[in-house]
């Protein structure tokens, strides 16, 4: 499985349209569940601490694969919810990583990079 999220900034003068600006990319990314093959959840949040270094809007959603993210990026819907809101978003942060079913380590080894291991056989 694929994890893709995404997280930006939106533009805005006033609190009121940066407000109408969040609940639009909101709302038209809500918009394509059940409509992408291979998109198996999607969630959108907003951020509500407003502290400087914080995102907007997180978007966040699991694909069945890495083919299902590609495909997703150019699907007619996705491309479609991408002109809507044009240059509404001013910052954008992204990352893509898979979940396999190994397990995950704990301790001084990275989750992600297991480090290889040499076993003696038994004498």
């Amino acid at each position: 499985m694929i994890k893709h999220i995404v997280m930006w900034n939106v533009r805005g003068d006033d609190e009121p349209t940066r407000t109408r600006n969040v609940q639009r990319l909101k709302t038209e990314f809500e918009s394509l569940r059940g409509r992408i093959p291979g998109l198996l959840h999607l969630e959108v949040g907003v951020d509500f601490s407003r502290v400087d270094y914080a995102c907007d809007v997180v978007l966040y959603t699991e694909f069945a694969s890495r083919a299902a993210l590609l495909a997703y990026a150019e699907h007619p819907e996705h491309l479609r919810v991408r002109r809507t809101l044009g240059d509404m978003r001013i910052a954008r942060h992204q990352v893509d990583y898979e979940v396999g079913d190994r397990p995950t380590l704990v301790g001084s080894e990275s989750a992600a990079e297991p480090a290889a291991r040499h076993v003696e056989p038994a004498q």
